[in-house]
């Protein structure tokens, strides 16, 4: 039967994950990604496979370069507009991540049209299309199929000087850390699912989900800032790897230093309103991660762990332009994340240290 009223529907019945959650596992990926091929990078390709970056950036040859990525998941809530405008901004963040400025978007469609009607589906486009003014670019165009599961996201060109390309294995040791925004989110999310979400916490996480990480293209423009990307699904630990693993360094991080969206998320994971995909991040790299107090507690592991949809950049930088990077962020309204959660320290054992 199908589904027409956007009154009543609920897309999360109709998938099997969510959001960023919705990611293959880095264990999984790194062995899909495998290959004895020989894979040379073409002579403009800044960045491509040979890392674990958020994004392509491909050399223009006139001072610029194009940024080339795209994103795009089942629905992480049930509303259709805030679905698309949710996943517009998390494809979007990615050109951000690297520096660069957004400049064209085409959107990736899967729709089951047998269960979910059209008038549905053409809500999640205007959602997408609603951030897509936001940013300042056109939607101009897509592709769609016919798919068990809703699916939506975009591809996304940006632009960026050659000179303030940013990347995720750039860290140096003695850089802070920062982060511009707070995790939760998919904790969150999986209590709405499970119906223990408090009213006082509706619409939270999709508020944040749907703020466009705009502040990547001022970071782009500060030479201090050595290595910068956005956390997703793999969680603040996995991104946080990819970052120190990259750049031989390990990061040390502070536990009452890491912003959390509210106060109620230790009540959620008591319940067990823990992604599945806080459990697969957990699998594939706890034996990266090392704490001063041995291990880390169920509650840090489902915050540290949270797969976080259209979350916020996680940024190195140098001590001595750390003034630079407090008035960028008093600049977009990100004055609540001036404390830094940690700092890069020389490579050892461990990839990531947690202290309390």
């Amino acid at each position: 039967m199908e589904i027409s009223s956007t009154d009543t529907i609920k897309l999360t019945q109709y998938s099997h994950g969510a959001g960023c959650g919705c990611k293959i596992s880095p264990q999984v990926l790194d062995q899909i990604l495998k290959t004895n091929l020989a894979m040379p990078d073409h002579k403009n390709l800044i960045v491509g496979n040979h890392s674990k970056d958020d994004a392509a950036v491909f050399n223009l040859g006139n001072g610029t370069a194009l940024i080339s990525t795209t994103d795009f998941f089942m629905p992480i809530v049930d509303d259709p507009y805030n679905f698309g405008r949710i996943a517009a901004a998390n494809a979007i963040s990615d050109v951000y991540a690297m520096g660069g400025k957004p400049i064209v978007a085409i959107a990736i469609l899967g729709w089951p049209i047998n269960t979910l009607s059209p008038e549905i589906a053409q809500k999640v486009i205007e959602g997408g299309r609603s951030i897509c003014i936001e940013a300042g670019i056109p939607l101009a165009g897509g592709h769609s199929i016919d798919s068990p599961e809703p699916i939506f996201g975009l591809a996304v060109n940006g632009i960026v000087d050659n000179q303030n390309i940013k990347q995720n294995d750039r860290a140096e040791v003695g850089d802070l850390l920062f982060l511009t925004k707070p995790l939760g989110v998919g904790i969150l999310t999986t209590a709405e699912k499970k119906g223990i979400l408090l009213s006082e916490d509706e619409g939270l996480a999709a508020k944040q989900m749907m703020q466009l990480n705009k502040v990547g293209e001022a970071l782009g423009k500060v030479k201090g800032v050595s290595a910068l990307t956005d956390v997703t699904g793999f969680g603040l630990l996995g991104h946080l790897i990819e970052m120190a693993e990259g750049s031989h360094t390990t990061a040390e991080i502070s536990m009452k230093a890491i912003p959390l969206i509210n106060s109620s998320l230790k009540t959620y994971i008591d319940q067990n309103a823990v992604p599945g995909g806080t459990i697969r991040n957990k699998k594939s790299y706890e034996h990266k991660i090392g704490s001063r107090d041995l291990s880390l507690t169920q509650n840090e592991w489902a915050i540290l762990a949270d797969p976080q949809t259209s979350g916020g950049l996680l940024v190195s930088v140098n001590e001595n332009s750390v003034p630079q990077i407090v008035a960028i962020f008093e600049e977009y309204g990100l004055g609540k994340f001036l404390q830094p959660i940690g700092r890069m320290l020389p490579e050892s054992e461990k990839f990531v240290i947690v202290l309390p």
